[in-house]
């Protein structure tokens, strides 16, 4: 991938996920060095200018002198590294070191063009620094997270190397790289920015729009299963409703059970209308899909935007609050919330499918002798249990806020929570739509030699595929993965 104007997610992806090497285009190069040379100027012009010759946050009135400018940065760097509690995966911290490059390109941060090479060069040669999760309020940036990045350039702290952690200096130096020393501006411009907020949406983002898919395609086995009718998802209907993701998902439903010899069976039947957990799915799936297009719109923004202070214009450098994770905060409660819904209305499916009392089908779906086996029966339970946890994890901390540095940051995003809860709302939402899968798949079966539509039939087999087909209890583990992990990867 060459650094250039403009990132794309998929490309973030790429690097994060799958080590594709960065290149520094050298239109990229030109503006870096442009923004050096004006932050130069301005050190010799005398002026005082925040982070570039002062304190910082509340210490912004102090004034430091010239010779103890390096010395500013590199103690900024080492005290800002204040992170705790559980790592961030190496594909986190990879997105987060592509973000930080990408930004500093843009050419309105000040650094040496050194500094960008830094961050490519530990990522082509896959040197990634140990970041603590928790420790960012989401303003001024994620100073913390970001400062085991740069403390990791400085050859200080752990990184991942070789499946080890090791010390940052034996790393830089088995890859015959040095590590870097800070001049004026540069520790603050690697630290103040919103790129842990930003990675760990974006990568959710990119996870959730794979999985929506897949939930739409258990539910379709679901309602299928459970003899829903059609009907609801007549495209007329949606018309008159116009919200996009609300046709989307109708149409797909449609597509998906077109031709079904299941529902051929029933057409007429007395049932004048299904649950809302099959009836409404285009109206609470189609507000998901609403909701994750809106995310995406913002993380576009925010990877292509330049978010550290002061931000360096031909006149001088200028203060202001781009740092603030407020819009990326409010996006990842946003999708937070979104994907519990995805895993609620899925849940609600899953109970009539096991439950004798709506389902038409034998109780818990269990094979072999009535009574002595329980069937699905607890698997209902779990996608209750990751249910109720996501609800929890679903309230808002974009609505929370503490003030840091002495009242100098007196209102805070805590958008690095938002997006870890996000993230974390979307395993338990893919756990849940596995288990639809799991349970609906097995379902179907029992309308043989009925089939259902000829596209969904595929994707049964698919996942029937992943399920141990013996007769009577036992142990499913290792079928759930299976089918874990084909939901994750959109089926």
């Amino acid at each position: 991938m060459i650094i250039k104007e403009k990132l794309e997610l998929e490309e973030l992806v790429k690097v994060a996920r799958y080590f594709e090497k960065v290149e520094l285009s050298d239109g990229a190069k030109v503006r870096v060095e442009n923004s050096r040379k004006k932050v130069e100027k301005f050190l010799q012009s005398g002026e005082s200018m925040y982070g570039i010759n002062t304190g910082f946050g509340a210490l912004a009135n102090v004034r430091i002198p010239k010779e103890e400018i390096g010395e500013l940065q590199t103690n900024l760097v080492r005290s800002h590294s204040a992170g705790v509690g559980i790592l961030f995966d190496e594909e986190t911290v990879r997105a987060m070191m592509l973000l930080r490059a990408f930004s500093l390109t843009k050419g309105f941060s000040g650094v040496r063009v050194e500094i960008v090479k830094g961050l490519i060069n530990m990522l082509n040669h896959k040197i990634t620094p140990v970041v603590p999760s928790q420790g960012s309020v989401g303003a001024s940036g994620d100073l913390a997270p970001l400062a085991h990045i740069a403390l990791a350039m400085m050859g200080e702290g752990d990184v991942l190397y070789n499946g080890k952690r090791v010390k940052a200096e034996f790393a830089l130096k088995s890859e015959k790289m040095g590590s870097l020393r800070y001049e004026a501006k540069e520790g603050l411009a690697l630290t103040n920015g919103t790129q842990a907020i930003t990675a760990v949406l974006a990568l959710t983002l990119y996870d959730a729009k794979k999985l929506f898919e897949s939930s739409l395609i258990t539910a379709a086995i679901s309602i299928d299963a459970l003899k829903g009718s059609t009907a609801p998802f007549d495209p007329r209907i949606h018309e008159l409703r116009p919200y996009k993701g609300q046709g989307y998902v109708a149409k797909k439903l449609l597509e998906y059970l077109e031709g079904s010899q299941i529902r051929e069976s029933h057409i007429n039947c007395s049932k004048v209308q299904d649950a809302y957990s099959l009836r409404a799915t285009p109206q609470v799936l189609g507000a998901v899909k609403d909701t994750i297009d809106y995310v995406e719109s913002v993380i576009s923004i925010e990877m292509n935007s330049v978010t550290d202070n002061p931000l360096i214009f031909e006149d001088g450098a200028l203060s202001g609050g781009n740092f603030h994770g407020e819009p990326v905060a409010m996006a990842a409660d946003f999708l937070g919330i979104a994907l519990s819904e995805l895993a609620s209305i899925a849940e609600r499916r899953v109970d009539r499918l096991v439950n004798p009392l709506v389902s038409e089908l034998p109780p818990f779906l269990a094979t072999g002798k009535a009574g002595l086996n329980s069937g699905m029966m607890i698997w209902q339970y779990t996608a209750a249990s990751l249910v109720s946890e996501n609800k929890i994890l679903a309230h808002p901390a974009s609505v929370d806020s503490i003030p840091t540095s002495a009242y100098q940051e007196d209102h805070v995003s805590m958008g690095t929570i938002a997006a870890r809860k996000a993230r974390m709302i979307l395993e338990n939402t893919a756990k849940v739509v596995a288990i639809e899968g799991m349970i609906a798949s097995r379902a179907i079966k029992f309308h043989e030699p009925l089939k259902t539509g000829k596209k969904l039939q595929k994707y049964v087999g698919i996942l029937n595929g992943g399920i141990n087909e013996k007769k009577g209890d036992t142990y499913m583990g290792k079928d759930f993965e299976n089918v874990l992990e084909l939901v994750k990867s959109e089926i």
